[in-house]
């Protein structure tokens, strides 16, 4: 078989259900940490006016952004929090084995959940993915916030993200092929109208047919921008900046700051929180 033809064959068969590891497919799907760490950096220094140093991740996973973070610079350290057992520990051998050894030992993960105490504070503490919508209560919700007010050293900020738009609501699912070689799925399930009580799955697909369902499940509360402002607020948050997907205008950076934006089908954002 001439080269070029064993190359394309390889990358068909390279991810298959029997053989791809899902938290793999999530970080090629989902993440971008470097990306992520520009993004805490560039935010940072504009509103705090200096370099953050220390950050925490809540609901870390794998513990990517961790790593992504302490490899950008020799004086930053990270915090990874998870509850799952399992997932920090692929976290540990697949993201931070391959670090240096001077990387690793500025990382440290926590296995708890993300409201019981930390003795260190960070300059930032973030929660992405969605993952704090796990608590379905005002007062969940304002008693995790207020706990990670209470995690941050002087100036330092809460980074945390959301997403919308009318097609938000809907049971749909959305397909995206990814340049490694599988489709990711993006299955909204269920959408309660009265409890806002949501049901996510997220699918993988591949080449040869094959497929990985349900390799994600979650179950969260759908938060309204206002509602989750509201709560930062409530909290003892001073001011919430909120960030804009403008990525649809060329002219204008990725995120921009915005107080007020039409509504679409859907959109991201993220918040920035100051104690």
């Amino acid at each position: 078989m001439p080269k070029a033809r064993r190359k394309r064959a390889a990358q068909r068969s390279r991810f298959t259900a029997k053989t791809a590891d899902k938290h793999v497919l999530y970080q090629l799907s989902v993440q971008a940490p470097e990306t992520e760490v520009d993004f805490l950096s560039s935010w940072f220094t504009k509103i705090a006016g200096k370099k953050p140093l220390s950050l925490r991740e809540d609901f870390c996973g794998t513990a990517i952004l961790c790593a992504s973070w302490v490899k950008s610079s020799k004086q930053r350290v990270a915090t990874g929090v998870d509850i799952d057992r399992g997932v920090l520990a692929w976290g540990t051998e697949h993201n931070l084995s391959p670090l240096s050894e001077a990387e690793r030992a500025r990382v440290t993960l926590l296995r708890q959940d993300v409201r019981a105490k930390v003795a260190q504070k960070h300059d930032i503490i973030c929660a992405f993915n969605f993952s704090y919508w796990i608590f379905k209560t005002r007062e969940a919700m304002v008693d995790y916030f207020k706990r990670v007010r209470g995690g941050l050293a002087k100036g330092g900020l809460f980074f945390l993200d959301a997403y919308g738009g009318w097609e938000s609501h809907e049971p749909m699912q959305e397909h995206r092929k990814i340049k490694a070689g599988f489709t990711y799925v993006w299955d909204q399930n269920t959408f309660d109208a009265i409890t806002h009580d949501v049901t996510n799955y997220i699918h993988f697909e591949f080449q040869d047919g094959t497929k990985l369902p349900k390799a994600f499940r979650y179950d969260w509360r759908f938060w309204s921008m206002p509602e989750l402002q509201e709560l930062l607020r409530e909290a003892g948050f001073s001011k919430v900046h909120v960030y804009w997907d403008t990525s649809n205008d060329p002219s204008q950076d990725a995120y921009r700051e915005r107080t007020r934006a039409p509504n679409q089908p859907g959109w991201l954002a993220y918040m920035v929180a100051e104690i």
